[in-house]
């Protein structure tokens, strides 16, 4: 079965390493991520652009476009990566490096991060990155739900958001990260609504294998996630990401498996990948 990750990291995030270390026990090197791709027969990544310009730093508006994956100078070859946009900084010089980054062939959609940045995706300052999106015809990614940081301000995280988004800009395809958790039902009736939105199921569970067998037993935090992709009604618009390295990739995998029906499983787990990025296709 073709296994596609849509959502995962390889930047040097402290927060990231933290969790790796004293959580979800992951190797979040190069070595690792080979070792637990192969091992996992996942035959491609795509890593979300991220950076800090200091410890601890993010979201810091200091840091430069476009934001990358920066943890190793080289990647795997099945390593995909959508952009970061840092919103404080998109001068007509900025979009010019984004633009850049977007021609290169590994590039397949473009990440945004509202609620760490305090910008709605509505706002006009997101519109030249929406213009190059549909240049490329490549998706915009957008953090929903949960932050991983108390400056963040969760007014501009939540997925309904995206609803006005969709009907604005109709040239765009839009994926809603994380099922917009906890906000997983609304996420599923913006989906539902929009032919324009998608959702990934990144980032549901955070933590160790003990965790995950602790969490799969629950049946309150299973219906939850299984209500909300059932509501939607629309299996060809979910996709598989698992948010390494804060969850093992066999662990989510695991999880994936008790949520999504069996017959659902081979277009939620890769098939429906490669419909929203143009560029997986080739793997």
């Amino acid at each position: 079965m073709l296994i596609v990750d849509v959502h995962i990291h390889f930047s040097k995030i402290a927060s990231f390493q933290e969790t790796a270390e004293k959580e979800s026990g992951c190797d979040y090197s190069l070595t690792g991520l080979q070792t637990e791709l192969a091992r996992n027969n996942i035959r491609a990544a795509i890593g979300m652009g991220l950076q800090e310009t200091f410890h601890f730093g993010f979201p810091d508006q200091a840091v430069a476009n476009p934001m990358t994956l920066d943890i190793s100078d080289t990647w795997p070859e099945g390593l995909y990566f959508c952009p970061g946009i840092n919103p404080h900084d998109l001068a007509i010089a900025s979009l010019e490096k984004i633009e850049k980054a977007l021609r290169h062939p590994k590039a397949v959609g473009i990440k945004l991060y509202p609620g760490y940045y305090h910008f709605s995706v509505n706002d006009p300052i997101y519109v030249p990155i929406y213009e190059l999106a549909a240049q490329f015809n490549l998706p915009v990614i957008i953090h929903c739900g949960d932050i991983f940081s108390a400056r963040g301000l969760l007014k501009y995280s939540h997925p309904l958001a995206v609803d006005e988004l969709a009907v604005t800009h109709q040239r765009n395809l839009f994926i809603i990260a994380h099922l917009g958790d906890p906000w997983v039902k609304e996420t599923a009736e913006v989906v539902r609504k929009n032919p324009n939105v998608w959702a990934d199921i990144s980032g549901l569970l955070v933590g160790s294998h003990s965790h995950f067998q602790e969490m799969v037993c629950e049946p309150v935090i299973l219906n939850e996630f299984r209500h909300a992709l059932i509501y939607a009604a629309t299996w060809d618009k979910f996709l598989f990401g698992s948010d390494w390295p804060l969850a093992p990739f066999d662990a989510y995998l695991n999880f994936v498996e008790r949520i999504v029906p069996e017959k659902y499983l081979e277009k939620v787990l890769g098939k429906n990948a490669l419909n929203i990025f143009p560029r997986l296709p080739n793997i």
